[in-house]
């Protein structure tokens, strides 16, 4: 008996599958299941389910596994799901889209909201308005900055009748309304990307299985579903964007252009008709209410009968319609727009003036919610005290202000004729200040960094005691280790802190362009190598997107940062804006769960879901809602095995309100014992998931954690496995580099880091305690021999006894 239950003697008809899902950026078929070939079993081929195969291609068994002494049958398979989020321009092309991205991770990291708080409640009803209000916000910052580009640039400027910046026959620059089709064609073919983009969704495999009524049933994942407000969300940001390309077209924010008669009237008919579609955009996406917090059968009911698919319909052939009549009422177009200015610099400024009063009531609601988390030691408590969703969206904003701008000012130095608007100078500006506010930030940051570890290393101090005691006896393994661990926690400790600054860079350097503009000062001398560098910032960053995208297309293995920060975003559903890639866990997810009540069909198998970096949430979430489904006779027979994931120091704490920690003590309660965490100090992206407050005291290794029966608290000490590794709680310590070679294993030399957990021994003791057929306590010694009795004992001489 180990953990508060009893473990399972394996008979003959018992086996174990182990299922396997891999981390972000995706994975080879065979690596994911150790094998030379993979076959597939089940799945469409963008979710894939894959097993090892024999020379004929046939599944082939995998190797066997031993649980306590005895060999138990195991079937190793594989849920491969890369395909959902890399590869291909299609996929790529997300990667313009990050500040939409970004403002849609910003929703889910909202603290919680704590039940019967009504001043809560209320905040986050505000928070979840104002957040859509901002990404919609984005969208139309989208849309004007490419009709300044479009519209302005090229076709107003560039395509003037005697301008030297483009050659073309004399009929382009002559016919009526032409120039205005070649200025507006971009920005229909952008929104039609965009909503074709949004309406992209998963079609899962998968048997109906019920789901838990109300999803409170305080586990990890609960809240991640579909919102039914998706399609209304989608359809408004659409209009939203074609009302402001009509509005900015026929005359800005100011008012539409004058012009005789009839025309005349037209013009402000049409103009009026974008800015209701604005209102109408903003309104409906304040006011659509969220199901995953609140009362959804009380507030925007009335809103989502409204927005039905009737009048979705309407609004979309409106706002189509008004486009075309756009470009009919501009039969010459003036030198350039007169309300191109305006327009952008108003929207820029509500996109601040909404990420301020975001960061200001985001303060007492974080307060309001810090009982949830107040008793939890602080490396356990939310970033920035649950702060965190107003820098990610203040960063979101001004990334998407800064591409925009970059893409605009790139162009206009390739063409070498034309003039942006005015506002662009001080967006430079903007850049110039944070460029250099980031660079001294980033020599400051090393500087420290770099003290730091020389103070540590002068006065030779033992940073990483559990290395040393990892790897006793082995003084050049344990001198690697160190190294690699210190590096390692500098790294999880400090993530958030790059964030942090960014965005104070970003925001600080917005205070005197601001300050600049509002006084409509002219930027003084003194400011021009200030905005020079800016302009070169901007360039770069739109440069190094669109190469990016590029290679993530062409050249995947090139690209592997924006492909891992794609693959991060695209976990969470469409919540505050649609134009983001489909959440792969709405697929992943279900059927993983499905695959898993096939196998439990079978009262002899037992199934062991084992995810490795980002696959270790997937399975995670699968194992709560398998807990919430199956009767306890088969919610005894699974097991989860995480490997290299970021259970502990990053998703609860960047996630309060999905992921909080209080879930994973559920879980862990929930599964008695059957979930196991394989961890590496050296693993930058990786850590602890069951224990905290480790500390190694007179050799041994001590700490807090969950225990079997669902509560936490001090923990024995920490076990060492037969392979080198320390069990403590349920968190299994990998000496790294690994101990060995062992016979008949696969052999992976030096420091893995975040890589290759299968090849440590340890994972198959890990995968049979999950089963439930092994304990994390090292074997019995064997029983002392039975001396003879007095009358059987042979005649010794003095010297024997």
């Amino acid at each position: 008996m180990f953990a508060g239950g009893f473990v399972l003697i394996p008979g003959p008809d018992t086996r174990v599958v182990e299922l396997r899902v891999h981390g972000v950026q995706g994975t080879t078929p065979q690596s994911l299941v150790d094998a030379v070939a993979a076959v597939d079993v089940a799945g469409d081929g963008l979710g894939r389910v894959v097993r090892p195969a024999d020379r004929l291609r046939r599944p082939a068994p995998g190797p066997v596994l031993q649980a306590a002494g005895r060999p138990v049958t195991r079937v190793v398979e594989g849920y491969v799901w890369g395909a959902m989020t890399s590869g291909g321009w299609a996929k790529a092309t997300w990667a313009l889209l990050f500040p939409f991205s970004l403002a849609n991770v910003a929703h889910w990291m909202l603290p919680p909201v704590p039940a019967r708080s009504t001043p809560a409640h209320l905040l986050g009803i505000a928070l979840r308005a104002l957040l859509r209000l901002a990404a919609l916000l984005l969208t139309v910052l989208l849309v004007a900055q490419l009709e300044v580009i479009s519209l302005d640039l090229v076709a107003a400027q560039c395509l003037a009748p005697g301008s030297p910046c483009l050659w073309g026959p004399s009929w382009l620059n002559t016919t009526p309304w032409v120039r205005a089709v070649v200025g507006l064609a971009p920005i229909a073919l952008a929104v039609l990307v965009l909503h074709r983009m949004s309406s992209v969704d998963w079609r899962i495999e998968r048997k109906e299985v019920p789901a838990a009524e109300g999803g409170r049933s305080g586990l990890p994942g609960a809240h991640v579903a579909t919102d039914p407000d998706t399609p209304a969300l989608r359809v408004l940001h659409v209009v939203a964007g074609l009302g402001a390309a009509v509005v900015v077209a026929l005359g800005g924010p100011a008012g539409p252009v004058l012009a005789p008669g009839w025309h005349g009237v037209a013009i402000t008919a049409c103009w009026a008709v974008g800015l209701a579609l604005l209102a109408v955009s903003a309104l409906g996406a304040m006011l659509l209410d969220d199901p995953t917090g609140g009362a959804p059968h009380r507030g925007g009911r009335w809103l989502r009968a409204a927005l039905g698919r009737r009048s979705r319909r309407v609004l979309q052939v409106v706002a189509w319609t008004s486009l075309p009549v756009t470009a009919g009422l501009l039969v010459r177009l003036p030198p350039s727009l007169p309300g191109a200015d305006l327009a952008v610099q108003m929207v820029a400024a509500l996109v601040a003036l909404v990420c301020v009063m975001i960061a200001v009531l985001l303060a007492p609601a974080a307060l309001l919610a810090r009982r949830t988390w107040s008793a939890q030691p602080r490396e356990l408590r939310p970033w920035a005290g649950g702060w965190m969703a107003a820098p990610v969206v203040a960063t979101a904003a001004l990334l998407g202000g800064g591409f925009g701008a970059g893409v605009a000012l790139t162009l206009q130095r390739a063409l070498g004729h034309g003039d942006l608007p005015d506002g662009y100078d001080y967006l430079a500006l903007l850049w110039g200040v944070a460029g250099v506010l980031a660079f001294l930030a980033a020599v400051a940051m090393a500087a420290t960094t770099g003290m730091m570890r020389w103070s540590s290393l002068r006065r030779d101090k033992e940073w990483a005691r559990e290395a040393t005691l990892l790897h006793a006896g082995r003084a050049r393994d344990a001198k690697r280790a160190a190294r690699a661990w210190w590096w390692a926690r500098w790294q999880r400790r400090h993530s958030h802190h790059v964030v942090l600054i960014m965005s104070s860079v970003l925001a600080v350097g917005a205070v005197p362009a601001a300050l600049l503009r509002l006084r409509e000062v002219v930027p003084p001398t003194w400011a021009q190598p200030i905005i020079a560098f800016g302009v070169i910032v901007l360039a770069a960053l739109a440069l190094s997107l669109l190469r990016a995208v590029y290679l993530a297309a062409r050249r995947p293995d090139k690209a592997r940062q924006v492909g891992v920060l794609a693959d991060l975003a695209a976990f969470w559903p469409r919540e505050a804006h649609p134009v983001v890639p489909p959440c792969y866990a709405l697929k992943v997810v279900p059927e993983l769960v499905a695959r898993v009540r096939e196998h439990l069909a079978d009262p002899g198998t037992r199934v062991v879901l084992a995810g490795h970096s980002q696959g270790s949430l997937l399975a995670a979430v699968a194992a709560a809602r398998l807990l919430e489904e199956l009767p306890p006779h088969q919610a005894e027979r699974i097991g989860l095995v995480t490997a290299g994931s970021q259970l502990q120091w990053a998703y609860p704490r960047a996630f309060p309100a999905v992921v909080p920690h209080s879930s994973l003590e559920t879980l862990a309660g929930g599964l008695a014992g059957r979930w196991r965490a394989l961890c590496r100090g050296t693993d930058a992206l990786g850590g602890a998931v069951m224990t905290w407050n480790r500390q190694v005291f007179d050799g041994m290794l001590l700490g807090a954690g969950f225990r079997p029966d669902g509560t936490s608290g001090a923990l024995p000490p920490a076990l060492r496995g037969p392979t080198g590794a320390l069990v403590l709680g349920g968190d299994h310590w990998l000496p790294d580099p690994q101990r060995g070679p062992f016979p008949g294993r696969r052999w992976a030399p030096g420091v893995n880091r975040h890589a290759d957990y299968t090849s440590d021994p340890e994972w198959d003791r890990a995968i049979a305690i999950a089963a439930g057929l092994d304990t994390p306590e090292p074997p019995a010694p064997a029983a002392p021999p039975v001396l003879p009795t007095a009358r059987q004992a042979p005649v010794s001489s003095p010297e024997t006894t």
